[in-house]
């Protein structure tokens, strides 16, 4: 029999109703109730979901073993901060936290109470990141466009913290070397931080990421493309797909999984490009995310997405909002 792991969640908004009818469908969790501040939403919340309100924060952390928070960002170091010190396990959707200084006192807090703590940086469970487990992925230029159309919900924060962080957390996964230089440009169009934003991050390595974010799009883009000696690979976050391309001195035997093209040089060498569809499985990441939470909370196993790789995210992501701040063009 699951082991059960008591658990409240702080926020029913979108995202909170989200995780709410999933915890509800993952065997080991008990959802003792919620706490969220807005009448009208909650009432409707407890109403729909047989689930208990808590009208105290304090109340609901005191009750629970684990911690789900999925309340606006400005709230979340506040959250997590009372759950950690009463050694509860915390559940913390991205970004991390407001500001940097929140985050590292939040990881060093973690660090001090020895809890499992999970930053929900949901791409990472994309089938298409999630089909390239077992590639050898050395990235020497990336390019990404997260494109999506405006919605007020998100906007509490710049399109780096709200979307491009999404892509930040995952190139720094997959280029093991820091970071030598951030170069960045941005502008706000609809809100009072940036809507569109571009960055440029180069590594120690050699490697060079290019980023794009925009949440004035007309149209909704995920997209990452990844260079490399001999390789390129292709992943379309909304398709949930990858694609790799390789290219071979002699042609390749025959693969029922990949296929070939030929082509001639202008010294009358060929060389061979093969291409393939890495088989994915169909999940859904949020689930996948807050079962591995419950995982690591059993299991006593180090959380997938630490807060270290919170903060680091959002230590590169606050580099990116200086040097956009800098320039920044509000609309007149």
């Amino acid at each position: 029999m699951a082991k059960t792991v008591r658990i409240g969640v702080f926020g029913v908004g979108h995202l909170g109703k989200i995780h709410l009818k999933l915890l509800k469908e993952i065997p080991g969790y008990e959802i003792i109730g919620f706490y969220d501040p807005d009448n009208a939403t909650a009432t409707k919340v407890a109403a729909e979901f047989d689930i208990k309100r808590f009208d105290s924060a304090k109340k609901l952390i005191e009750q629970s073993d684990a911690i789900d928070i999925v309340s606006p960002t400005v709230t979340h170091f506040q959250i997590a901060h009372d759950a950690v010190k009463k050694f509860k396990h915390i559940f913390i959707e991205k970004p991390l936290c407001s500001t940097l200084e929140e985050a590292q006192e939040l990881v060093e807090l973690v660090d001090e109470a020895r809890v499992k703590a999970m930053v929900g940086h949901v791409e990472r469970f994309n089938p298409a990141i999630l089909s390239l487990n077992k590639k050898t992925i050395k990235p020497m230029f990336i390019e990404v466009h997260r494109l999506a159309q405006f919605n007020p919900r998100g906007t509490d924060v710049s399109v780096v913290l709200d979307l491009m962080i999404h892509d930040i957390d995952i190139i720094l996964s997959l280029v093991k070397a820091n970071v030598k230089n951030i170069s960045a440009s941005g502008v706000a169009i609809l809100s009072k931080s940036p809507d569109i934003a571009n960055a440029r991050i180069e590594f120690d390595n050699g490697c060079v990421a290019n980023i794009t974010a925009s949440r004035i799009s007309v149209k909704n883009m995920r997209k990452m493309r990844i260079f490399q000696p001999g390789a390129y690979i292709s992943m379309d976050f909304l398709k949930k797909k990858s694609d790799i391309f390789k290219i071979e001195d002699e042609m390749p035997a025959p693969n029922g999984e990949s296929q070939h093209i030929e082509i001639e040089l202008p010294d009358n060498s060929k060389k061979y490009i093969t291409y393939e569809t890495p088989e994915k499985k169909d999940v859904n990441a949020i689930k996948m995310e807050l079962e591995l939470f419950y995982k690591s909370i059993v299991g006593n196993k180090p959380s997938p997405v630490s807060v270290l790789e919170g903060y680091n995210a959002m230590n590169v992501a606050q580099q990116i909002l200086d040097k956009i701040n800098r320039q920044l063009v509000f609309k007149k």
